[in-house]
């Protein structure tokens, strides 16, 4: 019954074709005021924190028609999906007891209750959008807040679990593809220059998680004396400068090496439409490499979406469902290489006299 209800309606959800930002997102932590934090409440309480959220959210009007699920129904693959899709962190997926999460029916918006906080509400926006996917969190947290009273201090703002979300509570991130920064070896001192900043930069799936196939997840780490406008101009004001920088080791890679750059592009069609056995890693690496050449118009626009669509889908829970029953990792690797050589199977020759904004 779950996946009748989550998979198949976001199977397509992907980020639209973008030439450097995958996605926006604005995160809120909130907690209530009458019970402790996650980490410290008994498992009765937890239960009421539950029980309190998820029935006070559905009276919520922006989140009407949502689907609500308490995790203790779901398998271990149902969760994994989820983290997968990015609609739950790791952390609530690996709950044992007493959470949930509220997911709006275009899955753009979900509500996770008793993750490190008694609620996260986090919204997603395509591409680098920062405004709308403000808004929309803004507006439904003040509609949550109308149900539910909140922890909050008039001199440190909104109380959280981690001192680290003091005050707005928000993470404002993006999802940005790399590829130029990773190849010329540059990522590092990116990473080094905007830590400075106040900016964490982390993998796929946050924090702890490889940047597998050149995707990093970039957003703020000061949340106190700030506002949530402030935070966002800062951390626009800097994502501007990182596409900058990324844009400019494209330029420099075809200009130094752009021979060796269009072989490892090339490579990574042959193994896309030949392999037969391929771990997700390896595959988020080649995709990579077909997306950047989606990105300097070697291959039509069309491989973009694509890849977005195949960034997600190569993960091991989505590999594992389409299976349809439990599978050992080297069938897993099979199937994902036999799903690849279907989708790029009649992808062109580089078009090499194609010309790069």
């Amino acid at each position: 019954m779950f996946h009748d209800l989550f998979f198949s309606k976001t199977k397509t959800r992907v980020p639209k074709p973008g030439p450097i930002t995958l996605s926006t997102r604005i995160r809120l932590a909130r907690n209530l005021r009458e019970f402790p934090f996650p980490g410290r409440a008994q498992a009765q309480q937890k239960k009421a924190v539950l029980s309190k959220c998820l029935g006070a959210l559905e009276g919520v009007k922006s989140l009407k028609e949502c689907t609500s699920v308490d995790l203790d129904e779901l398998s271990e693959l149902d969760r994994q999906i989820l983290v997968e899709k990015h609609l739950i962190s790791l952390e609530l997926s690996q709950s044992d007891e007493s959470s949930g999460v509220i997911l709006s029916n275009d899955r753009s918006c979900s509500v996770m209750v008793n993750e490190e906080d008694h609620l996260r509400i986090q919204v997603i926006s395509n591409g680098l959008n920062f405004q709308s996917a403000w808004q929309t969190a803004d507006e439904l947290d003040t509609g949550i807040e109308s149900a539910l009273d909140y922890a909050f201090d008039s001199d440190l703002g909104f109380l959280t679990a981690c001192p680290t979300n003091l005050g707005t509570g928000m993470r404002a991130s993006v999802m940005m593809h790399l590829p130029g920064l990773v190849l010329s070896k540059n990522m590092d001192k990116v990473i080094n220059a905007v830590n400075h900043l106040g900016i964490a930069v982390r993998g796929l799936f946050g924090e702890g998680s490889d940047a597998s196939g050149s995707i990093f997840q970039i957003s703020n780490q000061q949340t106190l004396g700030e506002s949530e406008p402030a935070i966002i101009d800062r951390l626009q004001t800097t994502l501007e400068n990182i596409v900058h920088q990324e844009k400019m080791a494209r330029e420099k890679l075809m200009e130094d090496d752009g021979l060796r750059l269009i072989d490892k592009i090339s490579r990574a069609v042959g193994l896309l439409k030949s392999s037969h056995l391929i771990q997700s890693s390896e595959a988020m690496d080649h995709l990579s490499l077909i997306r950047l050449a989606a990105d300097f118009k070697f291959l039509p626009e069309k491989f973009r979406a694509l890849t977005d669509r195949m960034f997600i889908e190569v993960q091991p829970g989505h590999v594992q469902f389409a299976a349809g029953k439990p599978i050992e990792p080297g069938e897993r690797d099979r199937l994902r290489a036999e799903t690849l050589r279907k989708e790029f199977l009649r992808t062109p020759q580089l078009n090499l006299d194609a010309q790069v904004d």
